[in-house]
């Protein structure tokens, strides 16, 4: 059934009969609502999907730290087959095996890929860490002044006066919602959803419930600042423990590199002039034919590949994701591609 049939049927079960108004003024009515509804129905597509992206591009590739690889990956393929082409365009296939610029183009597509996403997710676990740390406070708060009397929607309106850091826009938003009209426990699952983060959600389910079976709410309040003060010391001991194990897989990776360099300005180097005087005299062998860039070019690959898995190492054993590591990937990668192509 259209919207037209929708408005006829209306019309007919109202206290008038479609039969009792003007046809011209039947038609504007019609008119108006079908205007209306489309208006609806376009508004409602660019709140979500293909139509969200094309209207606030920018708020849908940072709402989510994952999201910005749609733009990333691209943008890194056309960076590595552009330059990949123009090279062997310009010099020939035989570019690929004479001439680190490839490798270059390489590591320039890696960083494209990674880095937004390393600093998009680093912001939204800073973000994440505020508000939980925040939570605890905001709970206490609320169950102190239920116990004195006041009601909850009371409770919240106080408090949004009060500064709570990062979640202090979030109170007051849910205190304009319920000036409004809103009931408390809808207002707190908008809560929730606002915050995003899994110990709000698992808090706010906590008192929702609570509240809707007539519990005490005091009690339930004080219950989830008490977990949520728990898993915020647990999460924050954790990554305090763990930090001396991240320390270790850096220090390892500019051994490893320290190694190389040694490895490539003494031993290596020994060994290519000794190589060139044995073919200067006629002699043949391993020695005459070394060469040193081939070596070089190896360990800057075994540097470079190095750094990118040390970093997703370090983020999954300091915080708990491999994610979180890609800001480390980042660092070491272009610390081994800066020594590599200036000092080694």
């Amino acid at each position: 059934m259209g919207m037209k049939d929708t408005f006829n049927n209306l019309l007919n079960r109202g206290p008038f009969k479609k039969k009792d108004i003007p046809e011209k003024d039947l038609v504007k009515v019609e008119e108006e609502v079908y205007e209306i509804t489309r208006k609806i129905d376009v508004e409602r597509k660019s709140r979500e999907g293909i139509g969200k992206f094309f209207k606030h591009p920018i708020e849908v590739l940072t709402e989510k730290p994952m999201n910005i690889l749609i733009v990333c990956i691209p943008l890194a393929l056309i960076v590595f087959i552009g330059g990949f082409i123009a090279m062997v365009r310009e010099y020939g296939i035989s570019i690929l095996f004479d001439s680190t610029v490839i490798d270059d183009f390489i590591v320039f597509a890696v960083l494209i890929a990674i880095v937004p996403l390393a600093l998009l997710d680093f912001k939204e676990e800073r973000r994440i860490k505020l508000l939980e740390e925040a939570l605890p406070n905001f709970f206490r708060d609320l169950a102190g002044m239920n116990d004195s009397g006041m009601t909850l929607p009371n409770a919240v309106h106080l408090v949004a006066s009060s500064e709570y850091g990062t979640l202090t826009p979030h109170i007051r938003k849910m205190d304009n919602e319920m000036s409004w009209g809103v009931g408390f426990v809808e207002a707190l699952h908008h809560f929730g959803s606002a915050l995003g983060t899994n110990l709000s959600d698992r808090s706010v389910d906590l008192i929702a419930k609570a509240s809707k079976a007539g519990g005490d709410a005091s009690e339930v309040l004080r219950a989830a600042a008490r977990d949520t003060f728990e898993v915020v010391n647990l999460a924050q001991e954790r990554r305090n423990n763990m930090f001396i194990y991240v320390v270790i897989v850096l220090v390892s990776f500019a051994v490893f590199l320290f190694v190389i360099a040694i490895l490539v300005s003494t031993f290596l180097t020994t060994m290519a002039t000794a190589g060139a005087a044995a073919a200067h005299s006629g002699a043949h062998g391993f020695m005459s034919t070394l060469d040193i860039s081939t070596y070089k070019r190896l360990f800057s690959h075994a540097a470079l590949i190095q750094g990118f898995c040390s970093g997703l190492m370090a983020g999954q054993m300091g915080e708990g994701k491999a994610i979180a590591g890609l800001k480390y990937s980042a660092i070491m990668v272009i610390i081994a591609w800066v020594t590599f192509r200036f000092f080694i």
